[in-house]
């Protein structure tokens, strides 16, 4: 092997390895495989990522809470794709300090992509108990997801 070919090698293997890092590892992961950090994806909308499943999807999380409101994104493996839910809505449990409510985020239409109650992404809900909050943990007991059934997806925010 001459020298160039070695220099070649040496950079594929390296751009191999980085693409690895990048999309390896899990962290906090729970008992149906999902974790939550999405390690190294990015959240299109500065909220919290989690992922579902080893590496199959994700659902980013956004809490406005001087609106009350949480809304979360279906998004692909890798954070860049939005997906539709053809589903009514998705139930979650918040805990505000030590109190627990149910939220259903409720689908939301968007004409710019088309998306419409029924057939989107994006699920929101408000609940006033919201407002005051600076912290709230949230699970999702199931979420059907395409072809799968993702179960005790869980977060904090923010």
């Amino acid at each position: 092997m001459n020298g160039s070919s070695q220099s070649l090698l040496m950079a594929a293997s390296l751009a191999a390895g980085l693409f690895l890092v990048g999309c390896g590892g899990d962290s906090s992961s729970h008992a149906d495989g999902h974790s939550e950090g999405s390690h190294g994806h990015s959240a299109k909308y500065g909220g919290k990522l989690v992922e579902l499943g080893r590496h199959e999807a994700n659902l980013e999380f956004v809490f406005v809470p001087a609106e009350g409101r949480l809304t979360a994104y279906a998004l692909d493996a890798h954070a860049e794709n939005f997906v539709r839910l053809p589903i009514e809505g998705i139930t979650a449990q918040v805990t505000v300090n030590g109190a627990e409510q149910t939220l259903v985020l409720r689908p939301m239409g968007n004409s710019a992509t088309g998306e419409k109650p029924g057939d989107t992404s994006q699920f929101q809900g408000t609940s006033d108990g919201l407002k005051s909050a600076t912290r709230i943990e949230v699970l999702v007991k199931e979420l059907p997801f395409r072809s799968k059934q993702f179960r005790d997806i869980r977060t904090t925010l923010p």
